[in-house]
């Protein structure tokens, strides 16, 4: 491990009184259908030390329901409030802002239900908003269609920033790769994007779970996703190096994390090691 900011160089023992964990999913706990070295350890670690966890992705393209499908296939069995995706939490703000609006989703059928879930009305014409999610099912018509009513000036959401997500032969396109391309066929970026690094994910999981911003910590892969959210939030941050990010990338980075660990299954080793006096 290394503690690799001021705050956590001047005092280590700070991930030691983390309350509740997030968790990143690809390239952080697993990646594709096998779990990263130590990722169970990590659970009944923190099981025992009495603190929480969920996991929470910029991943759109499963319900949280798919997602406890997958972590039961691979040993691990949790209910669906474990789960926060940049989906839901799209859905949670899009409901406060117009709840039951008619909404025009570039989204798979997973997202499709989380938006449902949450009382809106999935419509083809004539939406009073739109947004875009990471659509593993997207067609040109769809995308064309999608085009028109960004270009007509309708109220436009991207469920997360990530150009690339992780899988086992590389990487496949995420939706940061569809905003650029609808951006260069219309000129026009989001209104807002919900997933991290912006600190609405994490103050919509905060609030949802009932704990101040300061007994959290966001464990991840990526550099301008997981810890440039410790930026836009003041939560602690790790860095693993089992996904997006090697070593060699940190020190030119703008996005600094507090600790760095080879994988999840360190950071078990660590709390048991250093665990609160």
């Amino acid at each position: 491990m290394i503690a690799h900011s001021q705050r956590a160089a001047e005092n280590p023992a700070l991930l030691s009184r983390v309350r509740c964990f997030l968790l990143d999913m690809d390239g952080t706990f697993y990646l594709g259908d096998r779990l990263i070295d130590g990722a169970l350890d990590f659970i009944d670690t923190v099981q025992r030390q009495g603190k929480r966890y969920v996991f929470l992705t910029n991943n759109s393209s499963r319900s949280r329901t798919q997602y406890v499908e997958k972590l039961t296939r691979l040993g691990l069995t949790v209910d669906e409030q474990k789960v926060f995706t940049s989906g839901e939490a799209t859905a949670l703000y899009l409901q406060k802002q117009k709840p039951g609006a008619r909404l025009f989703l570039a989204g798979t059928p997973g997202l499709e239900d989380e938006f449902r879930r949450h009382g809106f009305e999935l419509v083809q014409e004539n939406p009073d908003l739109i947004v875009l999610g990471f659509d593993t099912t997207l067609t040109y018509n769809k995308l064309w269609k999608f085009c028109d009513f960004v270009r007509a000036g309708l109220p436009y959401f991207a469920t997360h920033p990530d150009l690339t997500c992780p899988t086992l032969n590389g990487s496949m396109p995420d939706t940061g790769s569809m905003i650029a391309l609808i951006e260069a066929a219309t000129g026009r970026k989001p209104d807002l994007i919900i997933g991290k690094p912006n600190r609405m994910i994490v103050d919509a999981l905060a609030e949802k779970l009932g704990l101040p911003l300061d007994t959290l910590a966001m464990i991840g892969d990526r550099l301008h996703t997981d810890i440039a959210l410790g930026e836009t939030s003041g939560i602690l941050t790790v860095l693993v190096l089992t996904g997006e990010t090697k070593a060699a990338d940190i020190s030119g980075s703008p996005h600094q994390p507090d600790y760095v660990f080879n994988h999840i299954g360190e950071v078990a080793v660590w709390l048991c090691e250093h665990p609160v006096g």
